[in-house]
């Protein structure tokens, strides 16, 4: 099965009426696919499963564990099930941050 599945369908569902940061986008058995768009500040605690982000736009900073890295379009982050992550300085879209 191939699904291809473009950001932009999905976009205007974040943020939610509740101002969710992410909505689904596939389901299938255990695999279960989101959008995120972090706003102001990424508020995140550890999860019990692990965690892929694939960036779709804007820059910024992927703090997981001890780490730190820069992140930009295209970029794939991994985040282990259990430390803490989130991003920061991020920009919410294509500009550069200040």
């Amino acid at each position: 099965m191939s699904t291809a599945l473009p950001p932009s369908p999905f976009l205007g569902s974040i943020p939610g009426p509740g101002e969710e940061r992410s909505t689904v986008v596939f389901e299938h058995g255990s695999l279960l696919v989101k959008l995120y768009a972090p706003r102001g500040t990424d508020p995140q605690t550890p999860h019990a499963r692990d965690e892929i982000y694939v960036v779709v736009s804007g820059t910024g900073w992927f703090v997981h564990g001890a780490k730190r890295e820069r992140f930009a379009p295209h970029d794939f982050l991994f985040a282990e099930a259990g430390p803490p992550h989130r991003f920061e300085g991020f920009t919410e879209g294509g500009e550069q941050p200040g």
